[in-house]
């Protein structure tokens, strides 16, 4: 794998993407951070992933959606019985929108 390496004037362009105005410190800090990242990312390209099974998640995740089926509900009269206030079929609430 290619080695990439930051430099200030990289920094300089992201920066102006970015429209951030970075004075000569942080530039030349930011390219020191960004470098070591670069770096890392580098040396985790060293590994030797052969017999790594490719995974999309490191926990085993599944689905908890279920399927779209429909089934008897709760009786509305039982619901609407504790609210405060109702009329044959829906919940009655103060107006809070003029």
């Amino acid at each position: 794998m290619k080695e990439v390496s930051i430099t200030n004037k990289d920094v300089e362009y992201v920066a102006h993407l970015a429209r951030l105005t970075l004075n000569e410190n942080e530039t030349e800090k930011m390219t020191q951070e960004l470098s070591a990242i670069i770096d890392f990312a580098n040396k985790l390209s060293e590994l030797d992933t052969d017999n790594v099974e490719a995974t999309a998640h490191v926990l085993d995740l599944k689905n908890v959606f279920r399927k779209d089926v429909v089934q008897d509900s709760y009786d509305r009269e039982e619901i609407l019985k504790n609210a405060p206030t109702h009329d044959e079929a829906c919940f009655k609430v103060p107006k809070i929108v003029e």
